[in-house]
């Protein structure tokens, strides 16, 4: 996704990946970032596999007020994007969301939409892009939106799930090159992104000042497979 590219949440939803392949994406992201940066604050992607209920949270913060949240549950997947400079922001719309955005979520799915923590101090949904899909589903859906005009990333759907849409590894290493401003190797991500083991081999070609055992929280946390013994 180019980033002069006209993209919102409606391109999005064509361009996700099912439910299984997102969850494992997102596995990987936050192990990526979690060698890249044993720092916890300074991560883009993390991931929660153990919530209450057997959901999950896959997260990204970028550190300077844009984030996503994507909760897997029994009842399938819900999705939530912020884009703190969004002209669909709550805080530029009489606080509330933008209308259509989360106007159509399912019942299934609302008690996501007021979680606090996806709300502010107010209860307002933090949200300009939203998508959900049923665990039967066959597809991503989106609420019926009228667009801002003449804004070129509306709802921030271009940043916000860039590595989501583009799920090659050249597309982690430019990104961690850039934020981290460190060579990132390529068949190492690669590994990565096949949900491969750790081995300490495949850590020390990410980061040669983390082991393994070091490791050990963020792969529970994150639901990655654990290393061989």
């Amino acid at each position: 996704m180019g980033l002069d590219e006209h993209v919102t949440v409606y391109d999005v939803a064509r361009r996700l990946p099912g439910i299984a392949e997102l969850r494992d994406l997102c596995r990987s992201l936050a192990m990526l970032d979690a060698i890249l940066s044993p720092s916890w604050e300074n991560r883009y992607y993390s991931m929660n596999a153990g919530r209450a209920d057997g959901e999950e949270m896959a997260s990204m913060r970028n550190g300077s007020g844009n984030e996503y949240a994507i909760v897997f549950s029994t009842a399938g997947v819900y999705v939530r994007g912020f884009d703190h400079e969004s002209p669909m922001s709550p805080y530029g719309n009489d606080g509330e969301p933008w209308p259509g955005v989360i106007d159509e979520v399912p019942e299934l799915f609302r008690p996501f939409v007021e979680e606090s923590a996806l709300t502010d101090e107010d209860g307002v949904p933090v949200v300009t892009a939203c998508l959900w899909r049923g665990a039967t589903d066959d597809r991503w859906h989106h609420g019926t939106i009228a667009f801002p005009d003449r804004a070129v990333d509306p709802d921030g759907a271009t940043g916000l799930f860039e590595l989501l849409v583009d799920r090659s590894p050249e597309a982690f290493q430019r990104y961690a090159e850039d934020y981290y401003e460190v060579p990132v190797d390529l068949a190492a991500v690669s590994q990565v992104y096949a949900l491969r083991p750790l081995t300490q081999e495949l850590v020390l070609l990410l980061n040669p000042e983390i082991s393994v055992t070091d490791l050990a929280q963020d792969i529970t946390e994150a639901g990655y497979p654990q290393p061989k013994q």
